[in-house]
């Protein structure tokens, strides 16, 4: 006869791993989030009486950054590696990357240092960060203007690669989840033969640990896949080919059993 499970030899509410404990250590995180945060309102201050100096600024929107990726890592069990980086290149060069989560926002500013990132304007509303990533500076476009959010996304990328800076976009427009295929917005072909740069495909499986649309954060490691880097002058076809597809491709290294299902279910 099948032996019953006993109150004993069930699994503990609050064994590691558990959802209990998922969601407390993202409730701690959050209020960490925020307190670390708040540390940032005295040098917006002063960064601002100063007339607003830029390295100062980029240099204090990857302190903020580094520190939000320590607290995910020490406080979520959230952590990450990078695979491929051999294939970023010595020059400037536009990166393409799907997106999952703000975790990639976030990240880039320190995998790739002096980023130029193309954001939307929603972004920079968020209280004391966006003051820095504004004046980092991002990117900011207003999709709602359509040609002249177009106009303005060439124009100040030609200046960031003027400075020696990459441009890294989310061609996707929105983040989506890790089993949606990975579909591009036509403003990325057209960045991609005005500007006349060497191509950099990255996918990320952030949203397996950050899911889109929740507080939720899940204990495991983030993957950066940098791909092989495509050259300037492509048809449309095989930039296409070598970005979205090539991404999506890549995202099928994890699109099932995912952490999220295997917590829900316990």
């Amino acid at each position: 006869m099948p032996r019953s499970i006993s109150e004993k030899d069930a699994p503990s509410p609050f064994q590691e791993g558990s959802p209990v404990v998922s969601r407390t250590r993202s409730a701690l995180f959050n209020v960490y989030w925020a307190a670390w945060t708040a540390c940032f309102a005295l040098p917006l201050v002063v960064l601002a009486a100063l007339g607003c100096p830029t390295k100062p600024i980029r240099a204090a929107t990857r302190l903020w950054s580094r520190g939000i990726l320590f607290g995910l890592r020490y406080i979520v069990g959230l952590s990450y590696v990078e695979e491929g980086r051999a294939h970023i290149p010595a020059e400037p060069c536009l990166i393409v990357a799907n997106h999952q989560s703000a975790w990639e926002t976030l990240a880039f500013l320190i995998l790739i240092p002096n980023v130029a990132i193309v954001a939307k304007r929603e972004l920079v509303a968020i209280p004391i960060v966006g003051w820095f990533l504004r004046r980092s500076p991002m990117i900011i476009i207003d999709r709602a203007n359509g040609t002249q959010a177009l106009r303005t996304m060439i124009d100040e990328s030609r200046m960031a690669i003027a400075e020696g800076r990459s441009i890294l976009m989310f061609p996707e427009g929105t983040r989506s989840t890790i089993d949606a295929p990975v579909q591009f917005k036509r403003g990325v072909e057209l960045l991609y033969a005005k500007l006349g740069l060497p191509v950099l495909p990255v996918a990320v499986n952030s949203g397996l640990y950050w899911p889109h649309g929740g507080s939720r954060h899940i204990p495991g490691t983030v993957v950066v896949s940098y791909l092989e880097t495509l050259k300037p002058g492509l048809s449309g076809g095989e930039f296409m080919r070598g970005t979205q597809d090539a991404i999506d491709a890549e995202l099928n290294r994890w699109r099932s059993g995912t952490p999220e299902m295997s917590l829900q279910a316990s």
